[in-house]
């Protein structure tokens, strides 16, 4: 077969490892590389990306992407989104999912991968209607998680349906993280293939077990002919298998691809750099850990929950977070653990190792969960921890709740009126302090160097 690479350096690569906290001047050098190596797409930003970069450095991220996209000409550019929001856990009006879409494509970036990971398929397929018709390309994703309620056969039948719509050219697969076991792969991804028909899949799998790469062969063998990978500094552990590892694959398997691997050193010795200046981790190798496959945390939650916890002195307290997070999973129906469930689970863990009684407290977002808001629970939720969540005075609030339908118009009345598109979507996703402050600070720093010194240099 012809392989195609999807790249995840700029995207899933640094929010594994850095936790989105990439800025224009990090990924400068290494742009006109990644634009030569001839990648199929690259998967360039998200929600996430837009937030971080706002709150931790008011960086405009309008901005910063102007800046990749201008240095990717001729590429395919992806962002990710959700069904129900664009930021956060909060359920944003259909009006603002739909003008992220059109902006997104105004600044350059055409390709969209959906992921709703409570397979609310009527909202899927209507944001990849939506998608299609503004001449854009949807890529509905099937997420993959170990549960005792999705079989080969619910993927299947779910994968089936996405390949049934209009302007759906490929599909994508993840596990996100990262406990797609080979013997299960061996079961489930020719049931995919098949599936699927002729429809060009894609596989994204995390190296959180060290297992994603014998995972990809085995893709590869059930006939998927898309794989994603990072430049080796921005990938292994927490984040994707590297490029150069792969192409080694799938060369050795006898395969053709389109990379030109004279690319590959110059777009790693960017990102070893920036991550030795910006205090970054590099991506190394996990060694196999059995309890990953017990607390199913996706690489990004791990680091967040860990800062969580160090932000109140707890971080020592990891351990017993992880070893009660199976459990809530069990007792939230089995959920499949990604954004935004795995968080919904993960900061349930949380309080109920904090107050000693569990389910004493929980979030707004885990009662909008039980009550149905984000889509539908495929498992079975433990009945008493339904009923003493749903019987508080804030639940009952909530139970009447509706997704809100305000028109962009409305919206754009509480900031003001004459505001661009690109302000109100920062605006509506942070704080007014956080917008002001990143329009005050102006363009982003783009030149990697520091010193007058370094660019003689360089």
């Amino acid at each position: 077969m012809h392989i195609d690479f999807v790249d995840q350096t700029l995207r899933d690569g640094q929010q594994s490892l850095w936790g989105i906290r990439m800025r224009a001047f990090e990924a400068a050098d290494a742009l006109p590389h990644l634009a030569r190596t001839g990648f199929r797409t690259i998967d360039l930003t998200g929600p996430g990306m837009f937030t971080v970069l706002t709150r931790e450095f008011n960086d405009d991220p309008w901005d910063t992407t102007d800046f990749l996209v201008a240095g990717l000409p001729g590429n395919e550019l992806r962002a990710g989104m959700r069904t129900y929001s664009v930021m956060g856990f909060q359920v944003a009006p259909l009006s603002v999912i739909h003008l992220w879409i059109q902006t997104l494509m105004k600044h350059g970036v055409t390709s969209f991968w959906i992921y709703d990971c409570a397979y609310d398929m009527p909202q899927i397929k209507a944001l990849s209607d939506f998608i299609a018709s503004e001449v854009g390309e949807p890529l509905p994703s099937i997420m993959y998680g170990l549960t005792s309620v999705h079989d080969d056969a619910f993927f299947a039948d779910r994968i089936r349906e996405m390949a049934s719509w209009h302007g759906v050219h490929s599909i994508y697969v993840e596990d996100a993280p990262g406990v797609l076991k080979p013997e299960r792969a061996r079961t489930l991804l020719p049931a995919l293939r098949e599936a699927a028909g002729t429809m060009p899949l894609e596989l994204h799998c995390h190296a959180n077990t060290g297992l994603a790469p014998l995972n990809y062969v085995i893709g590869i063998e059930s006939g998927f002919d898309r794989l994603h990978t990072a430049s080796r500094p921005m990938a292994n552990g927490a984040s994707l298998p590297s490029t150069e590892s792969m192409v080694d694959i799938v060369e050795h398997l006898g395969h053709t691809h389109s990379l030109d691997r004279s690319q590959f050193a110059p777009v790693a010795a960017n990102f070893e750099r920036a991550a030795r200046e910006g205090g970054h981790l590099l991506g190394v190798p996990a060694e196999y850990d059995p309890r990953v496959y017990d607390h199913q945390l996706p690489g990004g939650m791990t680091g967040t929950l860990i800062s969580q916890l160090s932000k109140h002195g707890m971080a020592h307290r990891l351990q017993e977070v992880l070893e009660l997070i199976p459990q809530v999973r069990r007792d939230f129906g089995e959920p499949i653990m990604a954004t935004p469930f795995s968080q919904f689970v993960g900061i349930q863990a949380g309080l109920n190792m904090i107050t000693g009684d569990p389910y004493s407290l929980s979030p707004d977002e885990v009662v909008h969960y039980l009550l149905g808001h984000y889509g539908p629970i495929q498992g079975p939720v433990n009945e008493n921890v339904r009923d003493r969540i749903l019987s508080t005075p804030r639940a009952k609030e909530l139970a009447g709740w509706e997704r809100p339908d305000q028109t962009i118009r409305e919206l754009k009345a509480v900031f003001g009126s004459d505001i661009s598109d690109e302000e109100f979507l920062l605006r509506y996703m942070n704080s007014k302090e956080e917008v002001d402050a990143t329009i005050a600070n102006g363009p982003v720093r783009k030149d990697p160097r520091r010193s007058a010194n370094a660019i003689v240099q360089h």
